[in-house]
């Protein structure tokens, strides 16, 4: 199992639609989510910086090919059409990155 944290921005004016949009995920992305090995999604809000930490625990052996799976559903395509106008990406993310990956420095079970 691999614990994963990621950080965008979000445009302050877009919160509330933000928040109402994960107040009722779609079941068809939770279960492709689930479907492509992730577990125990959490997002979090920080405000006044208006930043997104999520974190998830990934149970899969091919990350890569999961996320294809789950980028490549259409329904999960049709979500991030509601979702990503309210995002803000950060200037340093990697290339190809929408969300920016961030590395682990200490767990404590």
């Amino acid at each position: 199992m691999q614990r994963m944290g990621m950080v965008i921005g979000i445009a302050p004016e877009k919160i509330t639609e933000y928040k109402a949009l994960h107040a009722a995920v779609w079941p068809q992305v939770l279960a492709r989510l689930l479907q492509a090995n992730v577990c125990n999604y959490t997002i979090f809000l920080r405000e006044p910086e208006n930043l997104l930490f999520g974190y998830w625990e990934y149970h899969g052996s091919d990350f890569d090919a999961d996320m294809a799976m789950v980028a490549a559903d259409p329904e999960t395509r049709r979500w991030w059409t509601f979702c990503s106008p309210c995002q803000v990406p950060l200037a340093s993310r990697a290339d190809g990155e929408h969300w920016a990956m961030m590395e682990p420095v200490f767990h404590m079970d």
